[in-house]
């Protein structure tokens, strides 16, 4: 991996990780929404999801990263879940997907850290 690429990967990497917890955290505390509130509550969710998952699409175009495309195919599953209100297991796939971006951190940090700029 060239400079170039890991500081953007590790700048995506960072980011997405940030948003994926935040979206893990928002579903689980969706399954706990009273019943006629989770309808509303699961669209804005999906929302929020795909907005993640296009910022993940940047950052593989952006770096060819093989993680952030592992990380984007994770979070479309997580979507058909929580969409299916399987709540419990789209947490568990986005929980992957941060592993993958994570994973997509660190690779970039390496390299960083071997030229010296971190």
């Amino acid at each position: 991996m060239d400079l170039k690429t890991a500081v953007k990967g590790y700048q995506f990497a960072e980011r997405a990780k940030s948003e994926l917890i935040i979206c893990s955290q928002l579903t689980i505390a969706l399954a706990g929404f009273p019943e006629m509130e989770r309808p509303g509550g699961k669209r804005m969710l999906v929302l929020i999801l795909e907005a993640v998952r296009s910022e993940l699409e940047f950052a593989w175009k952006g770096t060819e990263i093989a993680d952030f495309r592992r990380s984007i195919n994770l979070l479309s599953e997580a979507i058909s879940m929580v969409e299916s209100e399987n709540y419990g297991a789209a947490s568990i796939k986005m929980s992957e997907s941060i592993s993958a971006v994570t994973t997509a951190a660190q690779a970039s940090w390496q390299v960083l850290s071997e030229h010296g700029l971190i």
